[in-house]
């Protein structure tokens, strides 16, 4: 708490505008947006592994979120305050933090995968100037941002470096949506036992749940495609804005629908993110591929 309170000394408008701004960049919409357009239009190798670096570090920082269940800065200090502007996207438990796991698994994706230096240094500069702005707006405490930071950027290494060689070989992709369908499950179990004898917040354990659903709805759909679908990413750029366009499009109808059914009560929130991300990754490609095959 003393880091954050030394922080807190040098505040000004300024910054507290533009360190709000840096912490966007590692919205779970904009990872998304990033990950359809790398998917369906540039390169499906490079998507998987940020898709299974984004989904597995999630799922690995929401199950230690729910199992310590630490409160955040201003709960454990009532003295220190954080910006005000950074408290209605600070749900959940404080440790680790889940902005630093989905801005480091972006952008040390996107780093290790840069051919040029500039970019690298860019993309990890920005990851950890992210990780700094949630320290800033005073909603982490530097632990919370720090094993968020090595765990994501840990499992970041080794899928870029280990697993992405596989992901789209046929002979793995059985094994790897199985494993992350019982990685699934082991946390929407032990997530589910937390939420019904209220040893954890309702709240925060229904993060976790979607999260669960989020990361079926991968590995439900990473086999669909890998197996049977096979999309090819188009080579013209009209036709790369034409399919992301028209897929964002199918993907924001779909959010639409889901916020005024689905998502009035727990199973039906979990299954809308489970839809969701299997309609992107399986269902708008077979939609795409199946129009292609009938044209020719």
């Amino acid at each position: 708490m003393e880091i954050l309170h030394f922080i807190a000394q040098y505040r000004t408008p300024f910054f507290d505008t533009l360190f709000q701004t840096i912490t966007l960049f590692a919205q779970e919409t904009l990872v998304v947006v990033i990950i359809c357009w790398l998917y369906w239009c540039l390169d499906k190798r490079k998507a998987y592994i940020l898709g299974f670096t984004y989904f597995l570090s999630g799922l690995l920082i929401q199950g230690l979120k729910i199992t310590f269940r630490i409160p955040r800065p201003w709960v454990l200090d009532p003295e220190f305050h954080p910006v005000s502007s950074a408290l209605s996207g600070a749900t959940g438990y404080s440790f680790p933090s889940g902005h630093t796991q989905s801005g480091t698994a972006l952008f040390s994706t996107l780093g290790f995968a840069s051919r040029k230096y500039t970019w690298k240094f860019f993309c990890f500069f920005f990851m950890i100037l992210i990780g700094f702005s949630r320290m800033y707006l005073g909603v982490h405490t530097p632990k919370d941002v720090l094993v968020s930071m090595l765990l994501t950027l840990g499992i970041s290494a080794f899928i870029w470096y280990k697993a992405g060689p596989v992901l789209t070989h046929a002979a793995y992709t059985k094994k790897i949506s199985l494993g992350l369908l019982g990685i699934c499950l082991f946390l929407g179990i032990y997530t589910a036992y937390l939420y019904m004898t209220q040893t954890a917040d309702p709240e925060m354990a229904e993060d976790a749940l979607k999260a669960c659903g989020a990361g079926l709805g991968f590995a439900v759909g990473y086999y669909l495609e890998c197996t049977y679908i096979h999309f090819s990413v188009p080579k013209e750029t009209k036709q790369k804005i034409i399919r992301f366009s028209a897929g964002l499009l199918s993907v924001l109808i779909l959010m639409g629908l889901f916020e005024l059914t689905l998502k009035k009560f727990l199973i039906g929130s979990i299954l809308s993110y489970f839809l969701l991300i299997l309609w992107i990754v399986a269902g708008y490609p077979a939609l795409f591929s199946r129009r292609k095959k009938a044209d020719k």
